[in-house]
């Protein structure tokens, strides 16, 4: 469901793909591209909510604020993550389960362990792989990662056009 709130209706590019079983309300843009999967809910009710292109939001996630929220490009968000930070960087992969807290940080080329927490206000330089409750920046990601998390989600781009596709065949 697409709704809008106090006069602002969400912003979705038409090459998104956003399933008829999210929520999406408010002060909300989804770039070129992008995914947002079934139970996800995007809630800019408090603030805006930006999410660039390629950027994929998995099932079952938030993302809601008190302060502006800020998803880059080529990201994957995964399944479950509680996303109330207010920015990603570029070419991030956040894990099932994970949580980032209020104002937190994530700089480009970032990977949020699975359940991992980002703590309130944290700052997590580019090219970092956090892990734990609370995280903690455990080391730079390596050149392979790098290069894994330049190619990205382009199983998932592939995806979204195969759903595109098959719900203009049931539409009625």
């Amino acid at each position: 469901m697409i709704r809008s709130f106090d006069g602002k209706t969400p912003k979705i590019a038409e090459s998104a793909f956003i399933s008829e079983v999210a929520y999406i309300i408010g002060d909300v843009e989804i770039g070129e591209n992008s995914g947002v999967f079934p139970g996800a809910v995007i809630r800019a009710d408090f603030a805006s909510i930006k999410i660039g292109k390629n950027t994929m939001i998995e099932d079952n996630c938030v993302v809601h604020s008190g302060s502006p929220v800020v998803i880059g490009d080529n990201n994957t968000v995964g399944h479950n993550v509680v996303l109330h930070g207010s920015k990603i960087g570029n070419n991030c992969l956040i894990g099932n389960n994970a949580t980032i807290l209020d104002n937190a940080q994530i700089g480009d080329f970032c990977v949020i362990a699975a359940s991992s927490l980002v703590s309130q206000g944290a700052m997590v330089p580019d090219n970092s792989l956090l892990v734990g409750v609370p995280g903690v920046v455990k080391s730079e990601i390596s050149e392979v990662m790098k290069k894994r998390l330049l190619s990205g989600n382009q199983s998932y781009q592939r995806l979204i056009q195969r759903y595109k596709q098959q719900n203009e065949l049931n539409s009625p």
